[in-house]
């Protein structure tokens, strides 16, 4: 297991071990950094799908209203 060193304000350390004064605060630290990492993956892949569908969409073949109108109607009764 690794261990990390950060600073973090005096006012946050105080709380912080106020609030998780019974609990593990390794295991918190570590939960919490854990779900940092998740949502900035999720993040990046958010914005990696937004990517793909603007990239389809700017190379995706013009319709006219009328064409497109046309084409839902193919096939129907």
């Amino acid at each position: 297991m690794a261990t990390v060193n950060f600073s973090v304000p005096d006012d946050l350390k105080a709380a912080f071990n106020a609030t998780f004064a019974t609990q593990n605060k390794s295991a918190i630290i570590a939960a919490l950094m854990r779900e940092a990492v998740e949502r900035a993956q999720r993040k990046q892949r958010h914005r990696q799908a937004i990517e793909q569908i603007l990239s389809a969409h700017a190379t995706a073949p013009q319709v006219s209203e009328a064409q497109f109108h046309a084409a839902r109607g193919e096939g129907r009764p």
